[in-house]
């Protein structure tokens, strides 16, 4: 069983940079797609990004794109978002997720398999 942490979420004022991660335990993570989501307060789920087993393939949410990054360490079995020039819109609760994938492609499209509990984002002066 696959267990997810999400950490570094925090306050951050307008134009500030923060970096999540996503620390997994329970199984090697080089297996798995992972993805970022994240919710605002009174708004569904949404995707931020996604990260093939390798991390050879990314993808990103039209509204991050240029500003956040996606990376993975596998030695390390943790996932990174780095979030620049942040705005109050990207506030919320962030999410990492893992998707059993045997092929090194990008599948958060597909239904994610472990979710961990989320790390909170606020941007705000």
């Amino acid at each position: 069983q696959l267990q997810l942490v999400e950490s570094g979420g925090g306050l951050v004022q307008p134009g500030g940079s923060l970096r999540i991660s996503c620390a997994a335990s329970g199984s090697t993570l080089d297996v798995y797609a992972i993805g970022w989501f994240r919710q605002a307060p009174g708004q569904e789920r949404e995707g931020v990004s996604c990260i093939s087993r390798s991390g050879g393939s990314t993808n990103y949410a039209d509204s991050v794109k240029g500003r956040f990054t996606i990376s993975r360490d596998n030695r390390k079995n943790t996932v990174y978002l780095q979030m620049n020039s942040l705005k109050p819109e990207d506030t919320g609760v962030y999410y990492c997720a893992a998707k059993r994938n045997p092929w090194d492609t990008l599948a958060c499209a597909y239904g994610m398999d472990y979710w961990g509990k989320g790390a909170a984002v606020t941007v705000s002066s």
